[in-house]
C-alpha cells in the first residue's frame, strides 16, 4: 500500500502506526474506507425501557437504583449487581471485572445499562452489559439522539474507537475534504431512485430517532439500497472489464476432430444429451482465435471428466499441448488414471508431474513437457517457473476456487508462443448459484452438465445419532458380506493432517476389533502417494471390503461397486464438502446409502446443513442452501478469485437486487463511462487488476 494511504489515516486523531496497521488488516487503507466500513447492526440507545415491561431476548437500555452488588463464588466467580427502577427488578452478572468496577457499582448508586435480557437463575438478567454511572437526576434524561452503530470488528479494535473515527470521517466528508465524490450522475440516480451518496452514507452510520429502523434491519431501506446497488454494479463491471481484456488477446484456432470421434466409437456407453450440448459450446469456443474462458459445472457423477477429455481431444489433435491441473494430489491422481485409459490406445503420451517427483523421474517430466505434443496432468507444480511447456493450447483446471490467484495466472501465461494465450476451462463439481455466477463471473461462458447418466440412482440419505452406532456398523458388515464395497470418513474438529490421520487410524483399528470378518483399509493425507494410490487400487479391484479415509476422498474417487458412505461426525462439515463426500456412491447401478452420524446435541446451523442433505440429493440446490448458510464468501472460495469480498452487500440476503445492480451497470456504461473506472477502483481497489480467472 502507498505512503499517502498510510499518511492520510495518520492524520485522523487516535490514529499512531500500530493502530492504522490493525485497520489496514481489515482493509482499510484510506480515510474513504472507514465510510464504506458499514454498522452490521444497531442499538436503540436513545429510549428507555422499564424493567417491569422486560422479557427475554430484548436488547434495551434501562436505568436503575442499585440495590445489591457483591461478589459471588459458584461455579464461576461472579460480580453480581441487582438494578431496581420502581417498576422491577433485573440481575446485571460479570465474570470478568476489576477492583475499580467493583467499587463503582456499590448499593445506593444509579446506572444506565444496555444489554441482551435473558432468563437468570433468580429471574432475568444482563450478562456483561454496558453500564454508565449517572445521578439521579440523570434519571429521566438522555442526550443521544441517534441509534447506536455496532461495526463489524477485529478483538483489537472496540466499539468506541469505530465511533470515533467515523465521527471524524463524516465531518471530512460533511466539509467536503474527503474524496468520496459522488460518481452517480442525477438523472440515473432518479432512474433508480437513489438518493446521493453521502446522505445514504450519514444515515447508515449515525440513523436518526425517526429512522426507519425495521427497513434497516431488513436491509431495504433507500440508504442501504444505495450503497449495495453501487457495489454490486461495481463488480459486475469490474468483471465485465477483465472478460473484455481477455477477449483481446489472440489464443490457437483448434478445430480437429480426429482424437475425439475415434475415442467415441472406443466408449462402452453413450454420452447424455448434456454432454453432447456442452462438447459443442467448448467445441464451438476452441475453433475462435479469441481465448476461451469457460466454467463448466457439472453435478457429481454427471460425468464432467469426459467433456473435459473431449476437449482435450481436439487440443491434441490441432498439435497443441494440454494441461490439467487439479489442486490435490488424489484428484490429480484420479485424473491420470481416467485419462490414461482414454488417451494412451490413441498413442498420446501422458506426462505425471506433482511435487513429491523429484530427481531423474522430474527432469524426464520437464524434458517431455519442453518437447512437444503431449497431455500434461499434475498439481500445482505445474505452475512453477521450471516448467516450460512446448506449446500450450488448452488448459483444463478443476475446482478452480481452491488455487490462488498468481497460481493460475502463471499458469495461463505458460501460453503456446507468438503471443497466444492458452483456452481455459475451468471444471467445478460444487455449482456455484446464479446468485453468485452473476457477479463474480460476470461475462464468463457457463456450460452445466445438467442430468446424470442413465442408470444411476439418486443416494439415500439418512441422519443418524453416534448413539446409534452399532447398528450402523451392523447394517455396513451386511452391506458388505453381500459383496458391496463402503466407506467410513472421518473428521477432526482441528484442521490439522496429523490429527485426522490420528482419528482415521484410531476409527480403522476400532472397525477391525468390531468387524473382524471384513477386509478394511485407510487412506488419508499423510501417507506417501505410492501407499495411497496401492490402497485405492486395491480399493477400486474388490480386494478393500470397507475404506476408512479423510475428506482426502472428497473429489476424484470412482469406485462404482462402493454404494454405502458413513460420514462421522457430519456436524463438523459444511454443505459442500457433505455432498462432495455423498458423490462417490451413487456412481454404479446399484441403489446407494450415505449415513451421516452426529454427535448430540446439534446446533441451530448444523441442523440445517443435515437436514439440506437429507432432503436433496440435486447439487444446485445445496448450493443455494449453502449461501443462505455461509455468505457468498465461503462459497466462492472469494478471498482465492482474487476479488474482495464484497464490503456491504450480501449475496445470501441481496440476491434480488442484482438485476437491478446489472442494469444499473449498464446504465453506467451508456451514460457515464468516465465514472466507471473510478466506481471499481472503490469498491474494489487494486485487487481488480487480479481477477483474470
Amino acid at each position: 500500500m502507498s505512503s499517502s494511504s498510510n499518511d492520510e489515516l495518520l492524520q485522523l486523531r487516535g490514529v499512531g502506526v500500530k493502530f492504522r496497521e490493525q485497520l489496514n488488516e481489515l482493509g482499510i487503507h484510506y480515510t474513504h474506507d472507514l465510510l464504506l466500513h458499514l454498522p452490521y447492526r444497531y442499538e436503540d440507545r436513545t429510549r428507555l425501557t422499564e424493567i417491569g415491561s422486560l422479557t427475554p431476548g430484548m436488547r434495551v437500555l434501562v436505568n436503575g437504583k442499585i440495590e445489591y452488588a457483591n461478589v459471588v463464588f459458584g461455579r464461576r466467580r461472579s460480580l453480581i449487581v441487582v438494578l431496581n427502577d420502581g417498576t422491577g427488578l433485573i440481575y446485571l452478572r460479570f465474570f470478568y471485572f476489576n477492583q475499580a468496577q467493583q467499587q463503582a457499582y456499590k448499593a445506593g448508586g444509579h446506572l444506565r445499562c444496555f444489554g441482551e435480557v435473558r432468563a437468570g437463575y433468580k429471574g432475568l438478567e444482563m450478562v456483561h452489559p454496558s453500564c454508565q454511572r449517572i445521578s439521579s437526576r440523570q434519571m429521566h434524561r438522555i442526550e443521544q439522539q441517534t441509534l447506536t452503530p455496532v461495526y463489524p470488528s477485529s478483538s483489537s479494535i472496540k466499539q468506541h474507537r469505530w465511533l470515533q473515527l467515523t465521527d471524524q470521517a463524516l465531518k471530512l466528508l460533511n466539509e467536503d475534504q474527503l474524496q468520496l465524490r459522488e460518481l452517480l450522475p442525477e438523472a440515473i440516480r432518479k432512474q433508480f431512485r437513489l438518493p446521493v451518496l453521502q446522505a445514504a452514507l450519514q444515515v447508515l452510520h449515525r440513523p436518526p430517532v425517526d429512522a426507519d429502523l425495521q427497513a434497516i434491519l431488513e436491509r431495504r431501506h433507500p440508504a442501504q439500497r444505495r450503497v449495495i446497488l453501487e457495489e454490486l454494479m461495481a463488480h459486475h463491471l469490474a468483471m465485465k472489464r477483465l472478460n473484455l481484456q481477455l477477449q483481446k488477446l489472440a489464443a490457437p484456432v483448434q478445430t480437429n476432430q480426429r482424437l475425439w470421434l475415434q475415442m467415441l466409437q472406443q466408449l462402452p456407453f453413450q454420452l447424455t444429451a448434456a454432454q453432447r450440448r456442452v462438447i459443442k459450446e467448448i467445441s464451438a469456443d476452441l475453433a475462435r482465435s479469441k481465448p476461451m474462458l469457460r466454467l463448466l459445472q457439472g453435478d457429481v457423477g454427471s460425468g464432467k471428466t469426459l467433456v473435459a477429455a473431449a476437449a482435450a481431444a481436439v487440443a491434441l489433435a490441432s498439435a497443441l499441448q494440454v494441461a490439467i491441473v487439479a489442486p490435490t494430489e488424489l484428484l490429480a491422481e484420479q485424473h491420470l488414471h481416467t485419462m490414461q485409459q482414454l488417451f494412451q490406445p490413441l498413442g498420446v503420451p501422458v506426462v505425471w508431474l506433482t511435487g513429491r517427483i523429484t530427481g531423474k523421474k522430474r527432469a524426464a517430466a520437464l524434458a517431455q513437457i519442453a518437447a512437444g505434443q503431449c497431455l500434461v496432468i499434475g498439481t500445482h507444480a505445474l505452475m512453477q517457473e521450471a516448467v516450460q511447456f512446448h506449446q500450450l493450447g488448452l488448459v483444463i483446471v478443476d475446482e478452480q476456487h481452491r488455487f490462488g490467484v498468481g497460481q493460475r495466472l502463471a499458469l495461463r501465461d505458460k501460453g503456446s508462443g507468438d503471443q497466444l494465450r492458452p483456452h481455459q476451462l475451468i471444471m467445478t463439481a460444487t455449482p456455484i448459484p446464479r446468485t453468485l455466477a452473476m457477479t463474480a463471473y460476470a461475462g464468463l461462458a457457463v456450460s452445466i452438465i445438467d442430468e446424470l447418466p442413465p442408470g444411476r440412482k439418486p443416494v439415500t440419505t439418512v441422519v443418524i445419532s453416534s448413539d446409534r452406532r452399532d447398528q450402523v456398523m451392523q447394517r455396513l458388515a451386511e452391506a458388505c458380506a453381500s459383496g458391496r464395497q463402503a466407506y467410513w470418513v472421518c473428521t477432526i474438529i482441528e484442521e490439522s493432517e496429523q490429527l485426522i490421520a490420528q482419528a482415521a487410524e484410531q476409527t480403522t483399528e476400532s472397525l477391525r476389533q468390531a468387524l473382524p470378518g471384513l477386509s478394511i483399509d485407510m487412506v488419508h493425507g499423510r501417507l506417501k502417494s505410492a501407499d495411497k494410490e496401492r490402497i485405492m487400487q486395491r480399493f477400486r479391484d474388490g480386494l478393500v471390503q470397507l475404506l476408512v479415509a479423510t475428506t482426502v476422498i472428497e473429489v476424484g474417487v470412482d469406485v462404482p461397486n462402493a454404494s454405502l458412505m458413513v460420514i462421522d461426525n457430519a456436524e463438523r462439515l459444511g454443505l459442500a464438502q457433505l455432498h462432495q463426500l455423498r458423490g462417490r456412491v451413487g456412481r454404479g447401478s446399484e441403489a446407494s446409502s450415505c449415513v451421516l452420524l452426529y454427535q448430540a446435541p446439534l446446533g441451530e446451523m448444523a441442523r440445517a446443513r443435515l437436514q439440506t442433505m437429507r432432503a436433496s440429493n440435486d447439487g444446485f440446490y445445496i448450493a443455494e442452501q449453502d449461501l443462505q448458510l455461509r455468505g457468498a464468501g465461503e462459497v466462492l472460495g472469494t478471498r482465492q478469485t482474487g476479488i474482495q469480498q464484497l464490503r456491504i452487500a450480501d449475496l445470501s440476503k441481496d440476491h434480488g437486487l442484482l438485476d437491478q445492480a446489472i442494469a444499473l451497470a449498464d446504465a453506467i456504461n451508456e451514460k457515464a463511462p468516465r465514472a466507471e473506472t473510478a466506481l471499481i477502483q472503490r469498491w474494489i481497489g487494486d485487487a481488480a487488476s487480479y481477477g483474470e480467472v
